[in-house]
Parts: C-alpha cells; structure tokens; sequence
C-alpha cells in the first residue's frame, strides 16, 4: 500500500520527503487512541483529521499505520498488574443431594430446553420444557439442593423463561447468587432475590435491622421489612412508621402493600394515617386494606354510605331491593378511597355505587335485610335494573373479604343455566370466586361446570385447581375430552386444556387413558384427519402422565 514503511532504510516508498527513522515513526504512531483511529476511519479522513501525523505520509496512509501498530499492540498482552485477590468462596449448600437418578432425569430435562412443541404438529412425545417446572416443584418440596454442575444450565434456563425464576432460584441455593455476581448473563438472579441475595439479619437482631432498615438500598429494605413481617407483625409495622414520613411516594406505596401479609385489627390506625397521604395510589392502597378488615372504621363508614343507597322496600308484598345510587362524591369519599372520576364509558352514579358497595362488609346486609342468608341476600329482586351492578359489587367484596359463604353463593350452582352464577358476569370473576372455596369444593364445583357445560369455557377455571387435579376433577376433564372427540370437534380448539391436563391430572389416571389412544372412527362432519391427531394427543398424555410418575419415583427413592 502507499503507507508502506521500508525499514530497511527508513523511507516511505514512492513518497519524497527526508527519511523517518523506523522508531520514530512507530513511537509516534503509537500515540493515537484505537477510539480515535475508528472515528476518523469510519467517518473519512477529509471529514475528520487523523490524530496522528507522520511527515511526508499522507492522511489515510498514517491513519492505516497507526492502525496497524494499536493492532499489534492490542493482541500482544496485557500490561502486568497485581494479582486479583481470591474470589470469596461461596455459601455452603447443606440440604442433601439429589438420588443420582433423579439428577441424570434433571440433565434431560435441561438439556431439551427448546422442548418438542415449538410449532408444527407434536407427536407424542412429551413436552419436556412443561415438565422441568413440576420437577423443580417437587424437587423443591423435598428440600433437595441442586447438583454444582448443573447450576450454569438451571441459570440459562431460568434467564430464558421467567415463569421458571422462582423454583430455579429455590432450588439453586446461594451457590447461584454466588455465579450471579460472575456473570452478568445472570444478575437477574440478584434482581429477582429480594435484597440481591444479601444475607438478612435475624429479626431478633435488632440493632442490624435498625441499621439496614436505615442504610440499607430498596430491595434490601423491601426484603428486610417483609421477612420482619413473617416473623413479627407488629415489628414490621413499628420498623416502617419510623420512617414512613420521609419515603418516596412511590417507596411508600411498595412498603404498605407489606402488610398484607398478616393484616389484622392492629394495623387499622396505622392504615387510617395513610388515608392522609398525599399519594392516591397510597391512599387507595391503605382503603383497600381497610375495606378487607370488616370491623375497621372505614368499613364501618363504607357500610354507613352503601345503605343509604342499598335498602329494603318494606312497601312491596315482595321483599325488594331498591337502589338509589350516590349523586355526589364529596372530600370524605374520596378520603375513603373512593375514586371520583369514573372509567370512560362508565356512569358516575353506578360507579361510585359499586364503590360503596363493594367496600362495605358483607356481613352488614345480613343484617340490615332480616338476617338472610346470602343465598336469600342475592336471590331478592332489585328494583330499576340495577341488580348487576349490586351483585358485580358484592362479587369483588366476597373476593377480597375472602367470605367462602358469599362466594359459594354468588357463584351459584355448577350447572346454572348459561354458564353463570346469580352474580359472576364474567369467567374471569368466577375464578377469583372460586380461590376463596376449599380446595376440594372448588374442584368438585369445576368438575360439575365441566359435565354441564363442556370444556369450551373451563380452561381458565381449571387454571385455579390445585394440582395433581383430583380423581373427580381429572375424570371430568378426560370425559369431556372423549366426548369431543367423539363427536369429530377439531382437536386443536382443545390443545389448551389437554396441555394442562399432561402438566395437571394425577398420574393414577394413566391407566384409564389405554383405550382412547386409538385412532376412531371419524363421522362423517368431522374435521379431516382429526381422529388421528386425536390419536396422537391422548398418546402424548399417557406417556407424559407415566414419565411424571417416574420422575416422582426418582425423586423420592431412598
């Protein structure tokens, strides 16, 4: 090139000019940033002037020189320094060792981390990605630790799916928080592990809670102020008032959602102050907590206000409800946590209504309405349609006052005609309906919804079952299956259910799928091909059902 260095006699080829001797040359190329070279490589020599400049050379050939001696330089090492010190070793895992079956089953299962499902048609074999989480689940039930070699692949998997985080996270122990701060591929780790992963001081240590609680950054404080609460409610709660005038809003809001856990009685005039906030997400937050303590003031107050517009009509030969919704929301209201201004398409009056209601103790219309039952409560008239609204409100008061006698009630029975309870409008409130009700109640009342109703509108009610599905729960979902296919329904308008059946029915139930992995007959309105895809799905859920079964044998052998 023009640029070449003849270092045999010191001159630039082709170029006249006094002769530069070799080191010269290479000590003043030298000089120049490798930052610097690039910026005016990529941007010109006539836009931008190189930084270094070598007599009798011209720009673009200096520029690529000095290109050329950074390369060199840059591969040829690094400058000695002092060594690093040793790296901290990390925090023993003392909880006991995975039997070795379960951890070669654990490597499979890291090692299909793509699964079998991603697009096209499945075929039978099962979705191993769907069952790492159970594995982790039960591993994590046993109190297992986690292999060390295994610990980089849990830690990519986690990275990739954030729905594993939490299990992987349990199950890796503080050995993963120790690899979380080598490699920054993995700091959600740190993120994700309240307080980053530092370890917490005892709640009995007051002096240390005192002083993280002040010094401490966010996370580590939100960590702190939570791990007090589990252990001591009334310490958490004396740990926030001592600073709580000066955090930020948006602190102050994260540090009062706390005390759900544990709320009760004691935590009411600390709630009321809140009230004040000059945060509305803080106030509505503290109303909100409130409204779930039936015997707060604030209930008290929302009742007082719900029954000027929710009465009796003794003036009927049929007990009625009538209804006359708020006309105004004054400063009191809004204290309480009343919103003034309603959604768009929403009334004010109804909105402000369904407020009121929803805020007031269940147990009050019990009372104010003879002592009715709340069977009786939702089965009276209401006069001037406004009976969906009432019942809309007392819907959301049953799911935060957790009350099992009014979410029974409300969501009626199974088998209501158009697949609704007396007061649940939509799927999506039966299913906070139904997490108030027993485990077995609830899957007893989705099984019954399922036999009447087929499957079409069950899947986000089955999502709120405790797994493994019981035999009721699980026999109704595999007879709804058969009658489907049965029928020649497209099996993939189903794909959604039979995938949480593999993750969620009992593996006993493995057996009594043997006779519909056949391909059937197809009727003659039946989808193409369907039969065999049929097929092909109950197969896959017999064989992910007895895999489940031996990943509970490997985990669980002496």
């Amino acid at each position: 090139m023009t640029g070449s260095t003849e270092t045999g006699t010191g001159t630039e080829s082709g170029t006249a000019g006094a002769p530069t001797t070799t080191v010269g040359v290479v000590g003043e190329l030298a000089d120049a940033s490798w930052d610097e070279l690039v910026t005016a490589a990529l941007l010109g020599t006539e836009r931008r002037r190189p930084a270094v400049a070598v007599e009798g050379r011209s720009a673009p050939a200096a520029l690529l020189d000095a290109a050329a001696v950074q390369t060199v330089r840059r591969r040829a090492g690094l400058r000695p320094a002092p060594a690093a010190p040793p790296l901290e070793r990390a925090a023993p895992d003392r909880r006991p060792a995975l039997p070795p079956a379960a951890g070669r089953r654990l490597s499979l299962l890291l090692a299909d981390r793509h699964g079998t499902g991603s697009g096209g048609r499945r075929g039978t074999a099962p979705d191993l990605t769907e069952l790492l989480p159970q594995w982790l689940t039960t591993a994590n039930s046993l109190g297992y630790a986690a292999p060390p070699e295994l610990l980089p692949a849990l830690l990519d998997a986690a990275r990739g799916r954030t729905d594993l985080r939490p299990q992987v996270l349990a199950f890796a122990g503080p050995r993963a928080l120790w690899l979380a701060r080598l490699n920054p591929d993995w700091r959600f780790a740190l993120r994700a592990t309240p307080g980053g992963g530092t370890a917490l001081p005892a709640p009995e240590e007051t002096a240390e809670v005192e002083r993280l609680w002040q010094e401490g950054l966010f996370a580590e404080r939100i960590a702190l102020l939570g791990a007090v609460r589990a252990r001591d409610a009334d310490a958490a709660r004396d740990l926030l008032g001592s600073t709580w005038p000066t955090e930020r809003a948006e602190d102050r809001l994260m540090f009062l959602d706390s005390l759900r856990t544990g709320l009760g009685a004691q935590d009411e005039p600390f709630l009321e102050r809140a009230l004040a906030d000059r945060s509305r997400n803080v106030r509505a937050t503290a109303a909100e907590l409130l409204s779930a303590l039936p015997g707060s003031a604030l209930a008290g107050r929302m009742a007082e206000r719900a029954a000027t517009c929710v009465a009796p009509d003794r003036t009927r030969g049929v007990p009625t409800i009538v209804v006359e919704a708020p006309h105004e929301c004054d400063a009191a209201m809004e204290r309480d946590g009343v919103v003034p201004k309603p959604p768009a398409g929403r009334g004010e009056r109804s909105w402000w209504l369904g407020q009121l209601v929803e805020a007031a103790p269940l147990g009050r219309w019990s009372e104010r309405f003879g002592g009715r039952t709340p069977e009786e409560m939702i089965a009276l008239p209401v006069t001037d349609g406004w009976q969906g609204e009432v019942h809309a409100a007392w819907c959301r008061a049953a799911v935060r006052q957790r009350d099992v006698a009014w979410s029974r009630a409300l969501l009626g029975a199974p088998a209501a005609p158009g697949a609704g309870g007396p007061g649940a409008v939509s799927l999506a409130e039966r299913a906070k309906l139904l997490a108030a009700l027993p485990g077995d109640e609830r899957a007893a009342w989705v099984a019954g919804f399922i036999a009447a109703h087929g499957l079409s509108e069950a899947f986000q009610l089955l999502g709120g079952c405790a797994v493994p599905w019981t035999g009721t729960l699980g026999g109704a979902v595999v007879d709804a299956l058969n009658i489907a296919r049965d029928a020649g329904s497209y099996p993939w308008s189903f794909s959604g259910v039979m995938g949480l059946a593999e993750r969620c029915l009992d593996p006993a139930e493995a057996d009594r799928l043997e006779s519909l992995t056949g391909t059937p007959e197809e009727p003659e309105d039946a989808a193409p091909g369907a039969g065999g895809y049929w097929a092909e799905a109950f197969q896959r859920l017999l064989t992910t059902l007895r895999l489940r079964a031996t990943m509970t044998r490997e985990l669980t052998a002496p």
